[in-house]
């Protein structure tokens, strides 16, 4: 995979668990450890969009801060991609334990075929995580400036492979790759099914 980078987002607010969630203990280590063993390999790079670098510099990983801060999830999809040093960028987020690498790898092998891979479990899609190519900036960029930032708004603009329900239960039966831990209920009930 020597055209992709893994970009890992940790740039969010964490109001509802109180907390940092990439630092939360997941199983005994903290949640992002866990996320980037999961993404292990599957990019030539992995980088990390804070806007605190100072408490992840232990991680060894480069770290790039929001191009346009303030401009949520879509800011920092938009400064993964701007910053990678690859065409396609696989982005995750730093609260998902439960990602699938076999489900990553099956995403990756498709993204020769559209700007953005993104996997679609229910009704809609889901973003995170998925691959987005170069090919997006512009889209996201004019988003951005419009301040719609709403992920999906820019998909239009762009050629999308949505990977459906049938095809992600061949490797993630029950769709826990999407799954992410916002609250510290959602943490407790996380903890318990392991």
């Amino acid at each position: 995979m020597n055209d992709v980078t893994v970009a890992i987002m940790a740039g969010g607010k964490s109001s509802r668990m109180g907390t940092d969630k990439a630092f939360v203990p997941f199983q005994g280590r903290p949640m992002i450890e866990i996320v980037i063993e999961r993404v292990a390999g599957l990019g030539a790079e992995t980088i990390l969009i804070t806007n605190k670098p100072a408490e992840y510099a232990h991680l060894g990983l480069p770290m790039f801060s929001d191009v346009l801060p303030d401009h949520g999830p879509l800011g920092g999809i938009y400064t993964a991609v701007l910053r990678a040093q690859r065409p396609y960028v696989l982005v995750v987020a730093c609260d998902m334990p439960w990602l699938n690498p076999a489900l990553l790898t099956y995403q990756l092998n498709l993204r020769p075929s559209a700007d953005i891979v993104v996997p679609q479990w229910d009704k809609f899609p889901e973003p995170l995580p998925a691959v987005y190519s170069k090919a997006c900036l512009p889209a996201i960029e004019a988003n951005l400036q419009a301040q719609q930032l709403k992920i999906t708004a820019f998909f239009g603009r762009v050629s999308v492979r949505f990977v459906k329900r049938e095809e992600i239960e061949k490797v993630d039966v029950n769709g826990r790759s999407f799954a992410n831990v916002n609250t510290p209920d959602e943490l407790q009930n996380a903890q318990q099914k392991g």
